[in-house]
C-alpha cells in the first residue's frame, strides 16, 4: 500500500488557467484531445527516480540539503524497500504513468555481483506490487556504468577486459529487471565512455569495444523476447573530457558505422544539447531526419553557468519548439517525457518535488497546445514549403530526382544566364508569428 509521506498533498487535478491553487494543473488535462489524441497520450510524462528520490542535492562547495524524511541513511535492502512506496506515492499524486531508474537507484550495491543482483530482485519484487497496484510502469531501465570506482576509465570502453565483463553482466540484469517489470524501452547512457587525454587513449579499439558491447545486448534483448525500444542518450562531456556519444549526429553516424542504427533510437536530453553548442530543437531534428528520435529527457540548463544543471523546463518557447518537432514525427511510439531534472539546492522540501513538475507538466502542456495551434494555423509550414518551391519542378526536381549532372546544370545556367533573384528568409516575420500564436 502507499505511504503517507505526501498525504498532506492532494491528488494533482486540473483546474484550469484561473486557478490560483499551487496543487493543481492550470494547462495539463490528461483527457483533452489535440490532434485527436488525449494530452495524456501525447506527453506520456515519465518521472525518475535518481534525482527524485535519490540525489542529495550536494554541490562541489557543499554537502547535500535534501530533506528526505522516508530514507533513514541507510543503504540496506529494507530502507529502499520503502523508498519505493514513496516514489509510487508521489507518482500516484501527480497522475505520471511512467518511471525511469538506474538498476543502482533502486537497490544498494553489495560487495559481489550475485549478492547485488539479490539485493535488486528483493527490491523490484516491491516495484512489481506497486505496478500491480497502480497501473504505472517504467518508461525505461538503465545501469549505473560511472558511480563505482570500477569505472573510473569507462565501462563498455573500459582498457580492462574484466571490467567491460563485469559491465556486461550489469546491464544484462538491468534489462532482464526492466523487461520484467514491463519497461517500455532500455537507455544507455555513456557516462565515462570517452577520454581525458589522446596521450593514453586507444580512441578505434574503445570504439570498437562500445560497438561490441551494444551488439551483446542487442543479442540478449532478443534472447529473452524483450520488446522495449533501446535508446542512445547524447552527452558531449561531464565527466569525460570528450563522451563517443557526444550528439545526435555523432551517435547516429556511430550506430550506422557499426550497423546497429536498427537496433537503437536516440534519448534526446534538452540539457545535453545545449552543452554541445546545439538547442534541442537542432538534436531533435537531426534524429527525426534519420528515423532515429525515440524518446526526450524533458530538462533544461542555465545559459550563464557551463555545466549539466538539469532545471526542471519552464520555458513555454523550448516545450513549444520540442512539441512542434514531435507532432511533426507522428509522435512517441514507445518514448515519452522523462524529467530528467532535479530541484534546486535550496528548493529542499518534499513539496519542493511537487510543485517542481507540476510546473513542467503545465509548461509541456502549453507547448503542445502552442504547437498544434501552429500546424493548424499553417503559415510557418506554407512558408517553408514556398521557399523551397524551385526544388518541386524544373531543374530543381531533376536534381533531387538524380536525373541531373554538372553537365547539365552547367548547360542549363549558361542558357539561363543568371540565378532567379533569392527571397528574403524572413526570420522576423516568422517570429512575430510564433510571438502571436504563442499567446
Amino acid at each position: 500500500m502507499a505511504t503517507q509521506y505526501f498525504k498532506n498533498i492532494p491528488k494533482i487535478q486540473y483546474e484550469g488557467p484561473d486557478s490560483k491553487n499551487p496543487f493543481a494543473f492550470k494547462y495539463y488535462n490528461p483527457d483533452e484531445i489535440v490532434e485527436g489524441k488525449s494530452m495524456r497520450d501525447h506527453l506520456r510524462f515519465s518521472i525518475v527516480y535518481w534525482h527524485t528520490f535519490i540525489n542529495p542535492l550536494a554541490d562541489p562547495f557543499g554537502m547535500g540539503t535534501a530533506v528526505r524524511p522516508w530514507d533513514d541513511g541507510s543503504n540496506t535492502v529494507k530502507n529502499a524497500q520503502k523508498r519505493v512506496r514513496v516514489a509510487f506515492e508521489l507518482f500516484e499524486k501527480l497522475g505520471a504513468d511512467f518511471y525511469a531508474f538506474h538498476d543502482r537507484d533502486v537497490a544498494p550495491e553489495a560487495s559481489t555481483l550475485a549478492q547485488t543482483n539479490k539485493n535488486l530482485d528483493s527490491v523490484v519484487k516491491v516495484m512489481k506490487e506497486e505496478q500491480e497496484r497502480t497501473g504505472i510502469k517504467p518508461l525505461w531501465g538503465t545501469a549505473c556504468l560511472f558511480a563505482h570506482p570500477r569505472y573510473v576509465h569507462g565501462a563498455a570502453t573500459s582498457c580492462n577486459a574484466d571490467v567491460f565483463a563485469y559491465a556486461a553482466a550489469q546491464v544484462k540484469k538491468a534489462i532482464e529487471v526492466t523487461h520484467e517489470l514491463g519497461g517500455a524501452g532500455y537507455t544507455f547512457w555513456g557516462g565515462r565512455e570517452g577520454y581525458t587525454s589522446l596521450l593514453n587513449t586507444d580512441m578505434k579499439r574503445e570504439q570498437e569495444h562500445m560497438a561490441r558491447f551494444m551488439h551483446m545486448a542487442a543479442e540478449h534483448k532478443k534472447k529473452i523476447g524483450f520488446k522495449g525500444q533501446f535508446y542512445i542518450e547524447p552527452k558531449p562531456k561531464e565527466p569525460t573530457k570528450h563522451q563517443y556519444d557526444f550528439d545526435a549526429a555523432t551517435c547516429i553516424n556511430f550506430l550506422r558505422e557499426f550497423d546497429l542504427l536498427k537496433h537503437f533510437k536516440l534519448n534526446i536530453e534538452a540539457n545535453h544539447a545545449t552543452l554541445a553548442g546545439h538547442t534541442v530543437e537542432h538534436d531533435l531534428e537531426v534524429s527525426a531526419n534519420a528515423g532515429a528520435l525515440g524518446s526526450i529527457d524533458a530538462n533544461t540548463g542555465d545559459t550563464l553557468l557551463g555545466w549539466d544543471t538539469d532545471q526542471f523546463p519552464t520555458d513555454i518557447y523550448l516545450t513549444a519548439k520540442i512539441m512542434l518537432i514531435l507532432l511533426k514525427t507522428g509522435g512517441f511510439k514507445t518514448g515519452g517525457l522523462n524529467f530528467d531534472a532535479k530541484v534546486r539546492r535550496e528548493s529542499y522540501e518534499p513539496t519542493d518535488l511537487v510543485h517542481a513538475h507540476v510546473g513542467g507538466m503545465d509548461a509541456f502542456a502549453r507547448g503542445l497546445k502552442i504547437a498544434a495551434a501552429i500546424r493548424a494555423d499553417g503559415r510557418l509550414d506554407k512558408f517553408v514549403k514556398d521557399r523551397y518551391s524551385s526544388w518541386d519542378s524544373g531543374i530543381g526536381e531533376k536534381i533531387e530526382s538524380g536525373k541531373a549532372s554538372f553537365a547539365d546544370l552547367e548547360k542549363y545556367m549558361i542558357k539561363k544566364g543568371k540565378p532567379s533573384p533569392n527571397k528574403s528568409g524572413r526570420q522576423e516575420y516568422l517570429e512575430n508569428i510564433f510571438n502571436e500564436l504563442i499567446i
